[in-house]
């Protein structure tokens, strides 16, 4: 494992980091990852100052190993359980509890850890095996004789046979993303005692080929009744492959998988975006930031459009009553809510909520328990908007969140439908 020195410092937070650590190849990646909004690299008489925005985990460049940790409400146990729930993978609970306790090494071994636990689980129930193509030169016929290759490459002889057999292997695609993904891992934690678990896991599993054929499969994937059980294995070893967590931030620019990181505004809303559709009202339907209706302005130099991350329709068999919900992945348990955020708000009731019902909401994190808020907006004399500001308990189950959003929310706004 190449030595780095390491360079920690805090979501939204920055570093000074000397000039002689970073090398050009490292200056280019950094600038990518600024042009993206990940974070900022700016000149100093010190060096380079670092400043990351929403952003954690792993970032290893060639002399510096920088470590982003999160710095808001998230611990390492938290953030594992709701990365889980915004993935729709198994939750951790009581009766099948991980061992993902998490040390100062940082996010990339907690998702190592995870990615361990169920590659030993897939050991012990035993691999998949299935019919895998092979082509040899025999002097015996053994499977599907090639008689294309034995004619060009033999010239009529005999004594040796092209041919292509097919037998049981574990060499398969489920198999070779785990064994690449262990690999890939091995080298990317800190913890010296998880490195050598992952070592000894890999050799259990096949892993022919380049990594970047792992990745190709692993986003052609489609699981059944009988490769289901690969399905969480494949969650974690998509984040370490691809080197980029749910925003995929290093996949266009080709940088090793070495470095883990992960984009929590976007866990966030993932996360939010189920909580509400578990929570809603029976017969009521959710659409995410990708399929809601768009708010559009015109007229200006140019159109735009924007839209809330959900927008939940309650049941109608006439006129349509719409409920907009927006994830704030913010300090927002201590602090007032911005005047940008609400005015966001505002806009969202005017283009979703009928004027029988002009209502919103944002759902932050928090600890310390849930938290429920009302925001009344007036503008002269009569009533704006109302604005349900949701604190979640991210220490909490999120399924027990979704019931209190239940009686919380749903049980407090009007859902009947118009008309």
């Amino acid at each position: 494992m190449t030595e780095r020195r390491e360079v920690r410092l805090r979501e939204y937070g920055s570093a000074q980091v000397p000039e002689s650590l970073l090398t050009p190849s490292d200056l280019l990646r950094l600038r990518a990852l600024q042009a993206q909004g990940r974070m900022t690299v700016d000149e100093s008489r010190a060096g380079w100052r670092l400043k990351a925005d929403a952003t954690v985990g792993i970032l290893n460049l060639d002399r510096v190993r920088l470590v982003i940790e999160p710095k808001l409400a998230f611990t390492g146990e938290s953030l594992i359980r709701w990365l889980c729930y915004a993935l729709a993978v198994p939750v951790p609970h009581d009766a099948t509890a991980r061992d993902w306790t998490v040390s100062p090494t940082g996010f990339a071994d907690i998702v190592a850890t995870a990615l361990a636990h169920e590659c030993q689980i897939l050991l012990r129930d035993g691999l998949r095996r299935d019919y895998v193509r092979n082509h040899q030169l025999a002097p015996v016929l053994r499977g599907r004789f090639d008689a294309v290759t034995q004619a060009t490459r033999r010239y009529g002889l005999l004594d040796q046979l092209h041919h292509d057999t097919f037998d049981r292997s574990p060499s398969i695609w489920e198999n070779e993303i785990c064994g690449h993904a262990l690999d890939v891992a091995r080298v990317t934690v800190a913890d010296p005692a998880l490195a050598q678990r992952l070592s000894t896991l890999a050799t259990g599993f096949p892993a022919t080929g380049r990594v970047s054929g792992a990745i190709d499969a692993l986003s052609r994937a489609t699981y059944n009744r009988l490769n289901l059980r690969y399905r969480p294995a494949h969650t974690w070893a998509g984040l370490i492959l691809r080197a980029g967590g749910v925003a995929d931030l290093l996949t266009d620019i080709g940088s090793g998988a070495e470095s883990l990181l992960l984009h929590l505004p976007s866990v966030w809303e993932m996360a939010v975006a189920r909580l509400i559709a578990d929570s809603a009202p029976p017969g009521s339907r959710t659409a995410t930031a990708t399929t809601a209706a768009k708010i559009t302005v015109s007229g200006d130099l140019s159109p735009r459009t924007f839209r809330p991350d959900i927008v939940v329709t309650f049941a109608s068999p006439s006129t349509p009553r719409r409920f907009p919900v927006d994830a704030k992945y913010k300090r927002y348990e201590d602090k007032s809510i911005s005047a940008a955020d609400t005015h966001q708000l505002l806009t969202y009731i005017s283009g979703y909520s009928p004027d029988e019902s002009r209502a919103a909401a944002i759902v932050h994190p928090r600890t310390h328990g849930h938290a429920r808020r009302l925001l009344r907006v007036r503008g002269g004399d009569r009533q704006l908007g109302t604005i349900h500001v949701l604190g979640i308990d991210v220490d909490q189950d999120p399924t027990e969140s979704a019931a209190w959003l239940a009686t919380e929310l749903w049980a407090n706004i009007d859902t009947a439908p118009c008309g």
